[in-house]
């Protein structure tokens, strides 16, 4: 008799375990992977992102220095001009021509600097707008990164929430069994003790998913629910 009941508790966990196999082999995070989607995900992180908008005003200033260095090839002139009244005699500095006087200066050092001043302006915009692709470039394969961890999480979920369901189906029919004297407690506590175990694994399940969707919409600055 002993030996009957065994042999169907053995039954009834080979045959959950089988149902068990069946479901895990068909998770996979790849029913859950959306390239259209992930590409909205990277274009809401590039308008939403703040550090890219902090890279764009870079590439604006840099812009702005360069349009600015081509007006300083007039800072190499300078001119003015000298009253001297007809009616007046200076003894000290006596001039040849009275009235007005317009004097110019060239200060050929100055002159000389400009061309590299123009060039180092031209090369800070080249500069700044690789910066800011390079920074795309990293934000677009972060996006990613946590996107593919996201629906990772969620498969996770998902196989330990089957796992749940098979231990609760086991824990329900040792139950009977156990309640009728066919199985003993040893049994019955273990099915227990793997039911908990499974709740405590869903669990930290639960939180991968959250964490994985909160380090998501940080990059993103929006909601995933408000991202269609």
């Amino acid at each position: 008799m002993y030996t009957k009941i065994k042999t169907l508790i053995l039954s009834i966990f080979a045959l959950l375990l089988f149902s068990a196999s069946n479901i895990y082999a068909q998770e996979t995070m790849f029913q859950d992977l959306s390239y259209p989607y992930l590409e909205k995900l990277i274009a809401a992180a590039k308008a939403n992102y703040p550090q890219v908008k902090v890279m764009q005003n870079q590439v604006n200033i840099a812009r702005s220095t360069f349009h600015q260095s081509n007006f300083i090839w007039l800072d190499g002139f300078s001119a003015s001009y000298i009253y001297s009244p007809q009616s007046s005699i200076n003894i000290t500095q006596p001039t040849i021509f009275n009235g007005y006087q317009l004097v110019a200066t060239l200060n050929l050092g100055s002159l000389f600097e400009k061309p590299y001043t123009i060039h180092n302006a031209r090369e800070a915009v080249k500069i700044a707008e690789e910066n800011q692709k390079q920074y795309e470039l990293t934000l677009e394969a972060q996006v990613k990164r946590f996107y593919f961890a996201y629906i990772e999480a969620q498969a996770e979920l998902r196989s330990k929430a089957n796992a749940v369901a098979d231990a609760t189906t086991a824990v329900t029919q040792l139950k009977h069994t156990f309640e009728k004297g066919e199985t003993s407690f040893q049994i019955y506590n273990e099915a227990l003790t793997n039911l908990y175990n499974q709740n405590s694994f869903r669990l930290q399940a639960e939180l991968a998913v959250f964490t994985a969707k909160t380090n998501l919409e940080e990059l993103l600055g929006a909601k995933l629910e408000s991202i269609k």
